[in-house]
């Protein structure tokens, strides 16, 4: 009620402020950004004689559509003028609803046991590290305010299982990983992957039975998975997994081995999703048959994900998930509207390979959609960010001065 009253007073030319002269400034200098703006000529704002004779003038005749003011410019006469807030580049930082940082991401990572790196084609400009070499990609993200970083290990095909039991090995890649990293950055917030797939011969995240993922039995090699990673110093723990039941079951996994500091990231709403794919191709994790239908959200259901962020709430989760992001925006906002936990987006594979590929064609800025994008998940209420782009949007961030 309070609000329609103001835009009526607005509207109706209501006001109980008196004006402030313009000292010194005309009123086109008022609505100019401080830039390198090319020079024009002068506007004859009386907008008079610039047509034939007997031309249509919107501000003539008995119900003209715009008036005069005094000094006889044409006037529109509306008191609420939204553009006064987007006037200059000062103005907008200062009104500007939304602000990412560097802060708000979290940077994934792909490792292997190789002594090279190696290109992922399907998503250019990323790469299979080398643990020294993840390393050292730690260490340069940390120095531009990235500094929380999640993990995806490909494993060699040789150690892959039905049951997994490569997960919770506490000499396998990720555990040596995450202490690599605590002990050069221990200020750097560590998240761990926690789901099978990497480790399964069938490229599910769970354990397969005659072509059914089962899900207790599941959750039972997953407990074991956080607390050989919480073992080793992880931070926080993401089951991305999309079993029923597993965030309370490894909640009170990690609470009982003492690990009660240790955040769940779940992946609340994870999609059964195509946008996956270049994902896939990193870690050699597809499917070995069918889908992950059964266990993954179906991408035309929302308020699905308000059953699942109901549950991980009431279960012990710290911090809820989106995935994808893009394509799920309405899902973000709606997780945002109903939880007061933070919430995620998970910027994904797909969407990063789409754009990358247009910004190599040419058709996109690539600086300037990143950014965009980025800002595009804060605004429909994601508190944190996983993304590709981690650092090179904090690069982007520090040569604009912000």
């Amino acid at each position: 009620m309070k609000f329609s009253l103001i835009v009526t007073v607005l509207i109706s030319g209501v006001s109980a402020f008196a004006p402030i002269p313009n000292v010194g400034r005309s009123a086109t200098q008022l609505f100019t950004d401080v830039v390198d703006a090319p020079t024009t000529e002068g506007v004859d704002k009386t907008m008079k004689g610039i047509d034939a004779e007997g031309s249509f003038d919107p501000a003539e005749g008995e119900n003209a559509a715009l008036s005069r003011n005094n000094v006889g410019e044409v006037w529109n006469k509306q008191r609420a003028r939204p553009r006064r807030n987007r006037k200059s580049a000062t103005m907008r930082a200062m009104v500007r609803e939304n602000i990412v940082t560097p802060s708000n991401f979290i940077y994934p990572l792909f490792i292997h046991e190789e002594d090279v790196n190696t290109p992922i084609v399907s998503m250019p400009g990323c790469e299979r590290h080398t643990l020294d070499s993840m390393l050292k990609e730690v260490g340069e993200s940390m120095e531009l305010g990235v500094k929380t970083f999640v993990l995806f290990p490909k494993v060699p095909d040789e150690l892959k299982t039905n049951l997994g039991e490569e997960a919770y090995n506490p000499e396998g890649i990720v555990p040596r990983a995450v202490r690599m990293i605590k002990d050069a950055y221990p200020d750097s917030i560590v998240c761990t992957d926690v789901a099978l797939d990497p480790y399964s011969d069938q490229g599910h995240d769970g354990i397969v039975e005659d072509g059914k993922i089962l899900n207790d039995a599941t959750i039972n090699q997953l407990c074991k998975q956080v607390i050989c990673q919480a073992r080793a110093g992880a931070d926080i723990v993401a089951p991305s997994d999309m079993m029923d039941g597993r965030v309370k079951a490894i909640r009170d996994a990690l609470d009982s081995e003492g690990f009660t500091d240790v955040s769940i990231l779940s992946y609340t709403a994870k999609y059964a999703s195509a946008y996956y794919g270049p994902f896939r191709d990193a870690l050699d994790s597809h499917p070995g048959f069918g889908d992950k239908k059964t266990y993954q959200q179906d991408p035309a259901n929302g308020r699905e994900a308000l059953i699942e962020a109901a549950l991980d709430a009431a279960e012990g989760a710290d911090m809820m998930m989106v995935k994808p992001g893009m394509p799920y925006l309405d899902v973000i906002r709606r997780l945002k509207d109903a939880s007061p936990l933070p919430i995620a987006a998970y910027h994904v594979s797909g969407e990063y390979a789409m754009i990358k590929a247009a910004c190599e064609k040419g058709w996109l800025n690539e600086k300037d959609v990143v950014l965009e994008t980025l800002t595009c998940f804060k605004r429909a209420g994601a508190d944190i960010i996983l993304t590709y782009y981690a650092k090179q949007a904090a690069q982007w961030m520090k040569e604009d001065g912000l």
